[in-house]
């Protein structure tokens, strides 16, 4: 289901975003979060851009605990797995920019994130990667996105450290105003 921002329903740019709260790492410890930094992320980016929102939920929910997430991704990682995303996808066709927002999973976006990129028709949209991550920054998130979407305009993406986003407006708002959504 797509959220409306602020602006209404009016926006031609839609922020799609996975994200995972529980334990989280957090300062070279562990942390309990309520709502997942990507999540928290995309709500600071969604109240200054004005996009339209679609939240990614896996039809098999992550655990809470870290470690068992970890070794979770690994596994679909090391399979090429394709885990199912819960509910349907939106309907892109009247969105020509879409900000795809994810955390940095074992230097790359969570399997899951392949699942949306696959299934959704990005071709001639204009991609705007931003991530959430502990110690790898942005990695290679975008040149993925670059090489699995060759039909797509696929920018440099926005790269946030969890334990940074309260204060990272300054950032938000200099990514979205290069980009024509600040």
């Amino acid at each position: 289901m797509i959220a409306s921002s602020k602006h209404g329903t009016g926006s031609r740019a839609l922020l799609v975003y996975f994200s995972r709260p529980g334990e989280n790492y957090w300062e070279g410890g562990r942390r309990d979060l309520d709502i997942g930094n990507t999540k928290r992320l995309a709500q600071l980016i969604a109240a200054r851009s004005g996009c339209d929102v679609y939240e990614i939920r896996a039809a098999d929910p992550y655990p809470r605990a870290y470690d068992p997430t970890v070794q979770r991704n690994v596994r679909e990682q090391d399979q090429d797995a394709r885990p199912v995303i819960a509910g349907g996808l939106p309907d892109l066709r009247r969105y020509s920019t879409v900000l795809l927002g994810s955390p940095v999973w074992n230097v790359r976006a969570p399997m899951i994130m392949s699942t949306f990129i696959e299934s959704a028709d990005l071709r001639g949209k204009t991609v705007l990667p931003f991530v959430t991550y502990a110690v790898s920054g942005m990695s290679a998130v975008d040149d993925g996105y670059r090489d699995a979407l060759p039909r797509s305009d696929v920018r440099d993406g926005l790269a946030v450290r969890g334990e940074d986003i309260d204060g990272a407006d300054s950032d938000i708002e200099a990514w979205l105003r290069a980009n024509g959504l600040g």
